[in-house]
């Protein structure tokens, strides 16, 4: 959405209060906010609304667009004086918090073959996917992950983690995914860097996907007390492999298509405590019915192209072009081709929408489930 459109489009979801100003209520006002005080009645539409009013605007971040610049870090700065080589996306509902939408932050990454950058733990989860490149691995808590196009990988919050390219590889890009706004919002935040800058190996290469990345199985004698997932990273080839199976036998989801959760194979639940994350298909020619949430979406296109109509407007994308969904806004998605796949991978604050009780969902009611496209 254009930014000029902006402030109409959250004029139209927070409404005005229904109390006309006289000059012994502006008085009333004046002296309140001497006190530091104000009337409930000048501000109660906007922070307690009928329905959700969220300030994200729904976003289109184009990779054809933001790659050279991200090529271009690689030239003006080292991960040695940037910490993170990262251009974050912003949303112009949120650049008071530098959140992609709701409380989520997202940015492409970028690493040369053979840099590496400092071990560092924060209070904030993390998590990437993998855009380009080859030689991209991750450290965590000692165990060394390799990273590969379309991988999903975690960095829990509190763990030590250390990203780099192995030399012999290629540049690297990936998009990070974190819920930063979210801990500076509840002044929770921190962030250490590694005393030794780096952390030593204390597992085997990928002992992560070896231990607990068989679907299925799980290892006899092994416990997990953790509130993260063991199992570190989702690799695309299997991913991928679990949406054709399960598209082979159903119809999947009148509103997602062939729809995974990303999953805790101990708990069968959120990878993460605060975010989730998910992948779906969409066949050749499907197109998927609107519906809305409580809880506020970023999503990459993974393989193919396709659209989507989001709060009414449509939306045109390729192969790793970001895009988001606000909370409680409508949104379906359409695969154009005859011939290919589309797949999107998103990440979600639903894990906290959910512990919180506050999960919603509904279906849009009219036009065969389909939005008029208002732009």
């Amino acid at each position: 959405m254009a930014e000029a459109g902006y402030d109409q489009y959250r004029e139209d979801r927070i409404g005005r209060a229904n109390v006309a100003d006289t000059p012994a209520l502006v008085d009333f006002y004046e002296d309140l906010d001497r006190l530091s005080a104000g009337a409930l009645w000048t501000v109660a539409n906007k922070i307690e609304p009928w329905q959700p009013a969220p300030p994200s605007v729904p976003m289109l971040w184009r990779y054809a667009d933001l790659r050279p610049h991200v090529l271009r870090a690689l030239e003006l700065v080292t991960p040695e004086k940037a910490g993170r080589r990262v251009v974050y996306l912003l949303n112009p509902g949120r650049r008071e918090i530098d959140a992609a939408v709701g409380f989520l932050y997202t940015g492409l990454q970028v690493m040369n073959a053979g840099e590496v950058a400092s071990s560092h733990r924060h209070s904030a989860s993390a998590l990437r996917f993998i855009m380009e490149g080859e030689g991209a691995y991750t450290v965590v808590d000692g165990t060394e992950i390799t990273l590969g196009a379309n991988d999903f990988v975690l960095t829990p919050n509190g763990t030590w983690h250390e990203h780099g390219v192995r030399e012999g590889g290629t540049a690297c890009i990936w998009q990070d995914g974190l819920d930063i706004p979210l801990m500076n919002a509840l002044d929770a935040n921190f962030y250490e860097v590694h005393p030794e800058l780096a952390q030593a190996r204390t597992e085997p290469v990928d002992a992560s996907t070896s231990i607990w990345g068989h679907p299925g199985l799980r290892p006899a004698g092994q416990e997990w007390s953790r509130r993260y997932s063991p199992l570190l990273r989702y690799e695309w080839a299997r991913t991928y492999e679990a949406l054709n199976d399960y598209a082979r036998v159903s119809d999947g989801s009148r509103f997602d298509g062939i729809h995974f959760d990303f999953v805790n194979p101990v708990t069968g639940g959120a990878v993460m405590p605060t975010m989730g994350a998910s992948m779906q298909m969409l066949r050749p020619g499907e197109r998927t019915q609107a519906h809305r949430q409580v809880g506020s979406f970023v999503f990459q296109c993974a393989r193919g192209s396709g659209s989507a109509v989001i709060g009414g407007r449509h939306y045109a994308f390729g192969e790793r072009d970001i895009f988001c969904v606000p909370s409680w806004t409508f949104h379906e998605f359409a695969n154009g081709s005859q011939s290919e796949d589309l797949c999107l991978f998103s990440f979600h604050d639903l894990p906290v929408i959910r512990a919180l009780g506050l999960y919603r969902e509904e279906a849009y009611g009219e036009n065969d489930g389909h939005q008029p496209v208002l732009s």
